[in-house]
Order: C-alpha cells, then sequence, then structure tokens
C-alpha cells in the first residue's frame, strides 16, 4: 500500500480579514496544515488562531523562518511585501503573496529572480481569475469560439476607499486605485490575452478631480488607462476610490472577437456576485450566475501546486514582472 504523503506545512505572515479568509479557505480545501500565524497586531493573531488551533502563534517573520515550513502565505501592507518574500524564498520556502507582489517591476522581478534561484514555487493573490464567471469567459476566448478577440474594457470603481492609512501613503502603497484595483484588470487583460509584448501605455490620473502631478506624494482616486498590444489590440482599464458610482462597486469587464464578445459584471453593485454572458450579434446567453463561493480559490489553487508539484518554480511567475511593468508605466515611472 502506497504510504500517503504529508501535507505542506505553510504559515501565514498576516492576518488581517483576507489573510484569516485564504487560511480559512486552504484549511477547509485539506490541502495542507496551518502549521505557524505571524503577526503584530495580537487581535488579529489571535483571531486567525481560532482557526487553525493546532498552528504556533509568533510575533515575526524572523521567528516564522525558523519553523523548517514549506511555505507561507504573506497578507501583510504592501511596502513589506518584496522583502518579505525575497527572505523566505532564499530561506527556502515557497511563496504565496497578495497583490502587489511589488510597489514596481523592479520589486516584483526581485522576487521573481528569488523564487526562480531557490526553485521555489511563486503566486500572487489575482483571485478575480478563479471565479466562475471569469474561467467561463476565459474558456471560450481560449478555445477560439469568440474568433480573434481585438478589443477589451475592464472596470472597476469602488464608491469607498480603503480604511488603512498607508494605502495613502505613495511611499508605502506604491499607488493608488491603480495599483488596488487596476492591478486586477491589468493582470486579467494580459491572462485573456495570452501575455503579449504592450507595444504602447498611457494614462489619465487624478486626485480630488485634478490631475496627478509625478512627486506629488499623492496617490490616485481615479484612472484610465489605454494599451495597445503587439498587434495592434486595444484594452482600456479604468477604476476609482470614493465615486459617485449609484451603488457600491461597479466591476466589469467585456472582450470582443471577431465572432462574438464576453462580459462578466457585478450584480447591483455588490463586490462578490457576478453574471458572465457569451454575446453573438445582438443576442446575448448567460453562462455564469451567482452564488459562488470564489475568494480563496487561488490560494487552494497555489497550494494545490504547492502539495502535487513539491513546491518548485512555475515559469509562469515571469508574467507577475509584466503586470508590474504595465503598471510602471501607466504611472509613468
Amino acid at each position: 500500500m502506497k504510504k500517503k504523503q504529508p501535507l505542506p506545512r505553510i504559515g501565514f505572515l498576516g492576518t488581517g480579514w483576507i489573510g484569516r479568509h485564504r487560511l480559512k479557505a486552504i484549511l477547509e480545501s485539506r490541502e495542507a496544515e496551518v502549521a505557524c500565524i505571524a503577526d503584530v497586531c495580537r487581535e488579529n493573531a489571535s483571531d486567525a488562531a481560532k482557526l487553525a488551533p493546532g498552528a504556533l502563534v509568533v510575533d515575526s517573520l524572523d521567528a516564522l523562518l525558523e519553523l523548517g515550513l514549506d511555505a507561507v502565505v504573506i497578507a501583510t501592507p504592501s511596502a513589506g511585501h518584496c522583502s518579505q518574500a525575497v527572505r523566505a524564498l532564499e530561506a527556502g520556502l515557497s511563496v504565496f503573496c497578495q497583490k502587489p507582489l511589488g510597489r514596481s517591476a523592479y520589486e516584483a522581478q526581485m522576487v521573481v529572480n528569488s523564487a526562480r534561484a531557490a526553485n521555489r514555487l511563486l503566486g500572487v493573490d489575482f483571485s478575480y481569475r478563479f471565479t466562475d464567471a471569469v474561467q467561463k469567459m476565459h474558456q471560450l476566448v481560449s478555445s477560439g469560439e469568440l474568433g480573434e478577440v481585438y478589443a477589451a474594457d475592464l472596470v472597476f470603481h469602488n464608491a469607498y476607499g480603503p480604511d488603512k492609512a498607508w494605502f495613502y501613503d505613495a511611499e508605502l502603497s506604491g499607488g493608488g486605485c491603480l495599483m488596488d484595483l487596476g492591478s486586477h484588470l491589468v493582470d486579467l487583460a494580459l491572462w485573456f490575452f495570452d501575455y503579449p509584448q504592450v507595444r504602447s501605455v498611457s494614462s489619465s490620473i487624478f486626485s480630488g478631480g485634478q490631475r496627478l502631478k509625478g512627486g506629488s506624494g499623492k496617490v490616485e482616486d481615479y484612472a484610465v488607462v489605454s494599451l495597445v498590444l503587439e498587434n495592434g489590440h486595444a484594452v482600456r482599464v479604468a477604476c476609482s476610490w470614493n465615486v459617485s458610482a449609484g451603488r457600491d462597486a461597479v466591476i466589469e469587464s467585456s472582450f470582443y472577437g471577431t465572432q462574438g464578445g464576453v462580459a462578466f459584471r457585478n450584480v447591483q453593485g455588490s463586490f462578490y456576485d457576478f453574471v458572465a454572458e457569451h454575446f453573438r450579434g445582438t443576442s446575448a446567453e448567460t453562462i455564469a450566475t451567482p452564488p459562488d463561493d470564489w475568494g480563496g480559490r487561488c490560494a487552494v489553487d497555489w497550494v494545490r501546486q504547492l502539495r502535487t508539484g513539491g513546491g518548485s518554480y512555475n515559469p509562469q511567475a515571469e508574467n507577475l514582472v509584466q503586470v508590474a511593468a504595465v503598471l510602471d508605466a501607466a504611472y509613468g515611472r
């Protein structure tokens, strides 16, 4: 009888709301053992420990790295992502990180280089890919059923802004709504088009209704970015915080091909419920509807790769740098 392989032992660095949500999803998947929780906030660590009562609670990355773990999930403020991920990778741990992987393409490249050198699995929580709606859209695009897909429009308007002060400090966050929300949209666009070269990037970025000037120290609360891909195909991305959208959020993505189109949109301002449609001329077929418990699927997919593949480097991590480079170009840096 074949001996059952032990589950990967993973730690969590940062256990605020999103960290605890991903922790719960991984526990429920039974793909890994949550062996350690590290958070400088005792209340967060205590709440996380209730979900994983067998996990050791420590107060630093240093302590976590001493435990001989297989991997770490990083859900800390953005400024720490690069250095924390590099340290973990150099210590031999695989890494799953909240977006952005880095505040710039330079930082993202540093992490990817470290993952390659250490031969460790690296993932970033671009969670919208794993909604049922987006998965079905991507299948239609990849199958060629839409013909040549040549244009895309992606939108994420949030009627609220983040509730943590560091989001509004450009040095700590790397940017405002474009980094926070637009990174998801850029990732989706490049993924759907299979990571082509980007010929040009242009942008209009605002703070408080005024065009944002470089070096101001402010972060944007409204951004529109236009990409021209290597074959001339066009992508438009728009995102905002605190916009008067008439609802909590507007989250939409549409892809248009020579033989049809696909689109998804949030339902009645929801941040979690989506409908997807397949267009043929003037007709529309619904291909995905709520409910869909998608929030933790990206983390579970990563931990499944960790379990089945031994945590080895996946070259698809290179694509994370391209996402960061587009954001850099949009910011003019």
